[in-house]
């Protein structure tokens, strides 16, 4: 699967970064997706930094202002306004881990990426190599920027569904035993994960 090029990095961290497309680009990218951002010229050897989406945010611009105003919205200009113009869109990622020669490593890149790099969605294949193991939930969990839970769970929705059917509900299970560990100490916040991502 080629991947599907989202939008270029605007500003970063070690912690993730914000990357900004055009609405009309906006297909692809949901929350609890996966995400990854690379060097084009190959020079870092880090060259998969992954993250998970957390936040989309559509700014507006003057006529969308003046379009709001008006009692009556004509559809042509409705389509005009969300297929034509170029209404800025900002894609914000926490980062979970970075593959490097073909290693998946559950933990924070050396290093952010760097402006105007690519962001791409990741393809099944890749998003199925990261999850094979669950050290990346600590990460999420731990996320104070984030609304955790909820990224957590739309990341395993995500995970499972680039999956084979028969394999969707036991990796779903398999992780809900991950989060027990991890949560044993806080079931209100166990029991509303597991609700979430009930397969």
């Amino acid at each position: 699967m080629e991947d599907q090029l989202i939008g270029r990095v605007l500003r970063s961290s070690t912690i993730g970064y914000a990357c900004g497309t055009r609405s009309n680009e906006l297909d692809g990218p949901s929350f609890g997706a996966f995400v990854r951002t690379y060097t084009e010229d190959g020079s870092d050897p880090v060259t998969d930094v992954i993250g998970l989406i957390y936040a989309i945010r559509i700014d507006d611009d003057p006529l969308v202002r003046q379009l709001i105003m008006a009692n009556q919205l004509n559809p042509v200009t409705l389509r005009d306004q969300r297929e034509n113009r170029m209404i800025p869109v900002e894609i914000s990622v926490v980062n979970i881990g970075y593959r490097i020669n073909g290693q998946s490593l559950h933990n924070m890149p050396p290093r952010p990426a760097r402006s105007l790099d690519p962001v791409c969605l990741c393809d099944n294949a890749c998003i199925r190599g990261f999850t094979d193991r669950f050290d990346f939930f600590r990460l999420v969990l731990n996320t104070t920027e984030v609304p955790s839970e909820d990224l957590l769970a739309a990341a395993l929705k995500h995970a499972a569904a680039a999956r084979p059917v028969r394999e969707q509900r036991e990796f779903l299970v398999e992780a809900g035993r991950r989060l027990a560990q991890l949560l044993s100490h806080d079931l209100a916040r166990l029991n509303h994960l597991l609700r979430l991502i009930k397969p």
